[in-house]
């Protein structure tokens, strides 16, 4: 019976010192918001033409023994019209291990001299909260109004500060804010590295420039991989902004992205990037497609150029979730044929539809009479019409959009000789000049070889 009290008084003992070394090694990260409160807040003058001089906030704590977890906490800002936005978000790993910590604005001259840097400024006339998931810690606003203390003034510069003692605010005009490089601390995190998931996606066509509402726009997305790929988590960056795809792309297969929460700029005046992000960050591919784009037309990769660089065209077969088509020109409806000059289906119109009068002939591309331009009147036979330009008859070209149907086109390297017929021009060139600016020299050198010959 002795042993058995002897062995009981040890596990007490030996459980109430366990119990004991626990809270005390966790006392370090016990979280205490409700102990943090607002110290001093300055919203920055204009001092010997330097702006924001001063401008900061400086946060404390009543408690000054172990650490106070900041994550989550936020510093709200409400504008005198009663509109709020959030200053700064503490993140997860952040702790206050000393008496305060001091907040500045980025664009102010005394910037560095701060734990944490925000970037919009505060008025002379606003409040400011101090909150964790919705509920306010502290409060201070300085409007005028009933229960807010009085506004700032330019004219006569002060530091809004609490009297510690009574939880007071008072404007002073002398107040140094305490700036403890070391009180701010960051509790270092393994980032996990995330493998590539998305790795063999290419942007293959887009249509941005759409005939009558947005919902027409469209990403093309293919899978270039064996295997298929899972697209959570990787995303479609445009204009500095990020978003995410789903779902699954078979092998060898297309994904149309049809934007809901973005448009696309239809005809831009410069270049669009859109990017391709991996779960992990990376990029995985980029496009753009540029000024030109027309209506009802998609921008297609048809390609690639013999160095393995890509070939993008304007196309007017579009084919979401289908292998690109080549179209250069559109299909004509019937009765109307394609205007190459211009691009726009056009009234076919015959010399049987309207009979001009004497010296005047028929326009096929208006259907109007016009007057030639010779005096002398000519007639072309069955099947030509005459060209006002040159008085010469032409082959009436008839045309009904058969010959631009959706077929593809396959690029071709096509070479010229241009470069080489103005290298010849230029050499012809320069040496009838060399021989006109010394045909002196030229004259007695044939005379002088003549005379030895003979």
């Amino acid at each position: 019976m002795k042993k058995f009290l002897l062995y009981f008084s040890l596990f007490i003992i030996t459980m109430g010192l366990t119990f004991f070394s626990l809270r005390v090694a966790f006392a370090e990260e016990i979280v205490l918001e409700k102990d943090l409160f607002i110290k001093a807040v300055n919203p920055g003058y204009t001092i010997d033409g330097k702006s924001n001089v001063g401008e900061m906030i400086e946060i404390s704590r009543k408690d000054s023994d172990g650490l106070v977890s900041l994550a989550g906490i936020t510093v709200g800002y409400t504008n005198s019209s009663g509109n709020y936005s959030m200053l700064f978000e503490f993140p997860e790993n952040s702790f206050l291990s000393g008496e305060t910590i001091l907040l500045r604005l980025a664009s102010s001259p005394e910037s560095e001299l701060a734990a944490v840097n925000y970037t919009k400024t505060i008025a002379f006339k606003a409040g400011l909260t101090l909150e964790k998931n919705g509920e306010v810690i502290d409060s201070v606003c300085w409007t005028g109004k009933e229960g807010c203390l009085r506004e700032f003034k330019s004219a006569t510069p002060t530091v809004l500060v609490r009297d510690i003692e009574t939880g007071e605010f008072r404007h002073l005009e002398e107040y140094e804010p305490v700036y403890d490089e070391k009180s701010y601390y960051l509790e270092e995190v393994e980032e996990e590295i995330k493998p590539s998931q998305c790795n063999g996606l290419e942007f293959s066509e887009i249509l941005s420039y759409y005939e009558n509402v947005k919902t027409e726009q469209f990403i093309e997305l293919y899978n270039s991989n064996s295997e298929q790929i899972l697209m959570d988590g990787c995303s479609i960056r445009y204009k500095n902004k990020s978003y995410l795809l789903n779902g699954i792309i078979k092998a060898e297969g297309y994904y149309v992205y049809y934007p809901s929460e973005f448009s696309l700029t239809k005809n831009p005046t410069s270049s669009n990037v859109i990017e391709l992000i991996d779960t992990n960050g990376s990029r995985v591919h980029k496009m753009e497609y540029l000024n030109g784009q027309r209506k009802g037309t998609a921008y297609a990769r048809i390609g690639y150029d013999e160095a393995g660089k890509e070939i993008w065209r304007t196309t007017y077969a579009p084919t979401p979730g289908e292998a690109n088509n080549y179209q250069e020109f559109k299909t004509c409806e019937e009765g109307k044929v394609l205007n190459e000059t211009t691009g726009n289906c056009v009234k076919v119109t015959t010399i049987t539809e309207r009979v001009c009068g004497e010296g005047q002939y028929l326009n096929l591309l208006t259907g109007r009479c016009n007057k030639y331009k010779t005096a002398a009147e000519k007639t072309c036979k069955e099947g030509y019409y005459l060209n006002p330009e040159t008085n010469r008859c032409r082959r009436i070209q008839e045309n009904n959009g058969a010959d631009y149907s959706l077929e593809p086109e396959k690029y071709e390297e096509k070479s010229s000789f241009i470069a080489l017929y103005a290298v010849i021009g230029v050499v012809i060139l320069g040496l009838i000049y060399l021989v006109f600016e010394f045909r002196t020299e030229i004259r007695k050198l044939f005379c002088k070889v003549f005379r030895q010959s003979r």
